[in-house]
């Protein structure tokens, strides 16, 4: 969410006992939560339903909500609520990379999907992430490289090299975002591939795919044929 998002309120810790105190009921009621996304949102901003939508309004759905910038979190939700926001989506994080550390990351695609979906949906600007594995194909480590603007983030195929070095990879998984929501490759997309590509190649490091995630769609450029 660009800088300029303005603060709703100075903190969003004043709703009504009553009000937070039914939501907190129905959260700790037996079996599945049945509040919704706004109500849970509540929750996580003191109990108060008016801020809850004030913060979908600034951000537009929950996605975004969750992956906003630490910054623009504090502006519209005060301090608090944005701690406990950004406490959700790294939780989701933690919980979605274990499977990818258990087994063959190239056999778990809808793994890798909701992991890439929790980690970058939402994020205000491009992020270059590398997904280093062993030889056996799981997971040593998901790095962010770089993060950009909206439109761009810079890519160092021999940062990215020297890396797997380092973590004694075998292979690897890059990926980037586009805040814009479109998941079209573009032409610096694919030739910053085929760079990464031809580095590893030299190296004896396999660069299995390049993967875009563009709000809730992840696409390959592997399966698209463009690497």
């Amino acid at each position: 969410m660009p800088s300029q998002v303005l603060s709703l309120r100075p903190e969003l810790e004043d709703a009504p006992a009553d009000a937070r105190q039914h939501l907190e009921a129905l959260a700790l009621a037996a079996g599945d939560i049945v509040l919704d996304d706004a109500q849970c949102l509540a929750l996580l901003c003191g109990g108060d339903p008016d801020a809850a939508a004030a913060v979908l309004a600034a951000f537009g759905s929950l996605p975004e909500v969750l992956g906003a910038g630490a910054g623009d979190l504090v502006r519209v939700a005060g301090q608090a609520a944005a701690v406990r926001l950004r406490l959700v989506r790294e939780l989701a994080r933690r919980m979605l990379i274990r499977p990818l550390r258990a087994r063959p990351v190239l056999s778990s695609s809808q793994a890798v999907s909701d992991y890439l979906r929790t980690t970058l949906t939402g994020a205000p600007r491009e992020q270059f992430r590398v997904l280093f594995l062993d030889r056996r194909h799981h997971l040593i480590a998901d790095e962010l490289q770089n993060e950009g603007t909206v439109d761009h983030a810079p890519v160092y195929p021999r940062e990215v090299m020297r890396r797997a070095l380092e973590l004694h990879a075998s292979a690897l998984l890059i990926v980037h975002n586009h805040p814009a929501q479109d998941p079209t490759p573009s032409a610096a997309d694919v030739d910053m591939t085929r760079q990464i590509v031809e580095a590893g190649r030299a190296l004896r490091i396999v660069v299995h795919d390049h993967m875009i995630v563009a709000g809730q769609q992840v696409v390959s450029l592997k399966t698209l044929g463009l690497m």
